[in-house]
């Protein structure tokens, strides 16, 4: 069992590299090689309208990546499954399936560009920008604009599909318009480990060297995983200060930053803090409800405003879960040939939905007036007296820290401050709870009257 668990891991990898996250959140979900028999491979899907989709779209793709990774596999068969073991059926034809294709999203899979590995889909024309990545969007911009010599290495931190390979790859595809002549290449850490093994293990060193020191832009997604391999990271830090000292440009991708990736060696974060360090939060409300928007232009498909905002109201963490949900919106409801209702729609992505805190920014903000005793109104003033400044600056790092929202989006709600006033609160704060008691016990208070007042939903 545990070899078709390792086999499809390695499959669905590179079929996650090869076509939209869209695509990929909806076709590929609860599927698994079930057994493998005399060179077949038994491919588990959910029900018939998958099965129908994926025979139709994606079989000769699956089929060689398959082979590719195992020589010995001739073929696939697709089975459904339930989570009851028996099977559920779905009527739906080729025909009708490829209609549905051809409307939701426009999604005919786009392979990724051999040389470069970039996926031509992800530029910064269709990356919704908000105040949750906007200071990764400029860093970005910044970095298209002066490869080498702007923010080298450029790291971009942040939790899963909040859309960082999407910002790291629109620089690729940026940089490949602006100077075609220029060799860039993106991947995923893991596969750099695994290519170092693999070169280790066949004599092939000066191979794996060479292939990597050609390149003028190296992008390098999940860099986190190079942590704890001795070997890799002795490999790494010797071709990140090839690149670094020909002004040759770097960019990470991570879901953390690098203070906090344990087992990175210090010489190497070191180096990692030597550039540009920014963040994606979670999408506020409003980034949220436009990437919704922009996706529904794009099938040119409309929903019932209640149904869009339950969404972007419901689904807060994760852009790739927003992106999936719509889909399986779009997609039932051009099944059904109808629109589907709010209850419909609550249905089915219920899955997708995890209890979220009631707990809203002004509920934070009265919360810390209410423990200090001042007006609310005053924490939004400019006002730089000592008894409002602390509570501010409280409010700030209770946003940042519990909620993980940018510091562009506090610095607006608390009056339109700068990000780095926010920052320097944040800083400020965290660094006087190691060392004043009292402040730490106001914020265990704080803390508690905040969250015994809201409760989840």
């Amino acid at each position: 069992m545990l070899e078709n668990k390792k086999l499809w891991d390695d499959v669905i990898s590179q079929i996650e590299l090869g076509i939209s996250k869209a695509n990929f959140s909806t076709w590929f979900k609860n599927t698994y090689i079930s057994k493998q028999e005399d060179g077949m491979v038994f491919l588990s899907v959910p029900n018939d309208f998958v099965k129908e989709w994926i025979c139709n779209k994606y079989h000769k793709f699956i089929l060689k990546i398959l082979r590719d990774t195992n020589p010995g596999i001739r073929g696939v068969e697709y089975i459904i499954h339930k989570e009851d073991g028996s099977a559920k059926r779905v009527d739906m034809d080729a025909e009708a399936a490829e209609n549905i294709f051809a409307n939701q999203l426009k999604m005919q899979e786009i392979y990724i560009n051999k040389e470069d590995n970039l996926n031509p889909r992800y530029t910064f024309d269709t990356l919704i920008i908000g105040s949750f990545n906007e200071l990764a969007h400029a860093a970005a911009q910044s970095v298209v604009r002066k490869p080498g010599m702007s923010y080298n290495p450029l790291f971009i931190y942040g939790g899963t599909g909040l859309g960082k390979t999407h910002l790291i790859q629109s620089i690729g595809n940026e940089i490949k318009k602006a100077d075609p002549s220029k060799k860039i290449f993106y991947m995923g850490a893991e596969k750099y480990a695994v290519d170092l093994v693999n070169s280790i293990n066949t004599n092939k060193m000066h191979v794996f060297k060479d292939k990597y020191k050609r390149y003028d832009v190296l992008i390098l997604d999940d860099i986190q995983f190079i942590a704890g391999k001795e070997r890799t990271q002795e490999e790494f830090f010797h071709l990140f200060n090839s690149y670094h000292d020909n002004n040759k440009q770097i960019v990470f991708s991570s879901d953390k930053p690098p203070k906090h990736i344990n087992e990175l060696e210090e010489r190497l974060r070191s180096r990692f803090e030597g550039g540009m360090i920014v963040d994606i939060s979670r999408p506020e409300f409003e980034a949220r409800l436009a990437i919704l928007n922009a996706k529904l232009k794009q099938v040119g498909v409309s929903l019932a405003d209640e149904v869009v905002h339950y969404v972007a109201t419901s689904i807060q963490d994760s852009i790739r879960e927003l992106e999936g949900s719509l889909n399986s919106i779009v997609c039932q409801s051009q099944l059904k040939k109808r629109p589907l209702t709010l209850n419909e729609v609550k249905t089915l992505i219920k899955n997708n939905v995890k209890p979220q805190r009631t707990i809203s920014t002004k509920d934070v903000i009265q919360t810390v007036a209410g423990f200090y005793n001042i007006e609310e109104k005053i924490l939004y003033e400019k006002s730089r007296r000592k008894e409002v400044v602390k509570p501010r600056q409280i409010v700030m790092y209770i946003l940042r820290e519990d909620f993980n929202t940018s510091y562009p989006y506090i610095g607006q709600k608390l009056g339109g401050r700068d990000h780095t006033t926010v920052m320097h609160a944040y800083e400020k704060i965290k660094r006087e709870l190691k060392t004043d008691r009292l402040l730490e016990q106001e914020m265990e208070q704080i803390k508690n009257m905040l969250y015994n007042e809201y409760s989840t939903v």
